[in-house]
C-alpha cells in the first residue's frame, strides 16, 4: 500500500438510494478520473442493502428494515445505521488492483483495514476459513479473509469488476472497539499519498439521475 495515490472523497450523511448511484457512476467514470478514489460515506436514514445477484423474495424475509437496496456489487444482506461505517474503493481499467484475483483484491483491503485498527491500538484478524451461518447475510458467520474482532466479523466487502473498472464496497460495525470513526479514517490514509476529491456539478447530477431512475425503482431492485 505505501506510496500508493488515491482520491479522498468524504460524502457523508446521504440517502440509501444516492450512495449506491455514488459507487455505480464512480466505476462507470473511473477512467475518466484517471485514478483510483476511496470514499467515506454514511446513511442519513438506516436501510439495507443486498447483493447484486441475491433474490428479494428471499432477502426481504430476513430484514424488515427499509427501504431495501440492491447494491451493483455481489455479497450479502448488509444493515446500515448509526453504528455502521461504509467505503467504497474505485480503480480504473488497467490499474494494478484491477488485475488481482477477486480473492487477493478481498485479502489486501481487508489487510488494510487490520492495519488501521493496529494503529488505533485494537487488534484484529483475517478469518482463515469460512464461518458457516446464515448463508446470505453479510454479519452472519464470515468469510474467508473477512476482519475478526474478539473472534467476530466486524468487517466484509463486495466487489465488481468489469472493463471499466473495479469497485469494492465495504462495511464496517465496529462499535464495540470504542475507537472513533475519525480516528480509524486517519489510520487508513496514513499508507497513501492521497488528495481531497469532490466531484465536479456533471457528476453529482449524474448521481442524481442514477438515484432516481434505477435505485429509486421496484424494477430494479426487485428485480429478481
Amino acid at each position: 500500500m505505501a506510496h500508493e495515490s488515491f482520491n479522498i472523497w468524504h460524502d457523508l450523511d446521504k440517502s440509501p438510494t444516492w450512495n449506491m448511484a455514488a459507487d455505480e457512476l464512480l466505476l462507470r467514470q473511473s477512467a475518466l478520473i484517471g485514478q483510483a478514489v476511496l470514499r467515506f460515506y454514511s446513511w442519513n436514514r438506516s436501510a439495507s442493502s443486498f447483493g447484486y445477484f441475491q433474490r428479494y423474495s428471499e432477502v426481504s424475509l430476513w430484514t424488515d428494515l427499509r427501504p431495501l437496496i440492491r447494491r451493483p456489487t455481489g455479497g450479502g444482506l448488509v444493515r446500515h445505521d448509526e453504528n455502521e461505517w461504509t467505503y467504497s474503493l474505485t480503480f480504473p481499467a488497467g490499474h494494478p488492483w484491477w488485475y488481482l484475483k477477486a480473492e487477493i483484491s478481498y485479502k489486501r483491503v481487508h489487510n488494510w483495514i487490520r492495519r488501521a485498527f493496529e494503529r488505533c491500538e485494537v487488534i484484529t484478524e483475517l478469518s482463515s476459513e469460512v464461518i458457516k451461518a446464515g448463508s446470505g447475510q453479510c454479519f452472519i458467520g464470515a468469510e474467508k479473509s473477512d476482519l475478526l474482532f474478539r473472534g467476530r466479523k466486524i468487517a466484509g466487502a463486495a466487489q465488481r469488476r468489469n472493463r471499466e473498472g473495479l469497485l469494492i464496497q465495504g462495511s464496517i460495525q465496529a462499535k464495540d472497539t470504542g475507537i472513533k470513526r475519525s480516528n480509524w479514517e486517519s489510520a487508513m490514509l496514513e499508507e497513501l499519498e492521497w488528495k481531497k476529491w469532490q466531484p465536479v456539478e456533471g457528476f453529482v447530477e449524474g448521481i442524481r439521475i442514477l438515484s432516481k431512475q434505477k435505485y429509486e425503482l421496484d424494477i430494479h431492485n426487485q428485480r429478481r
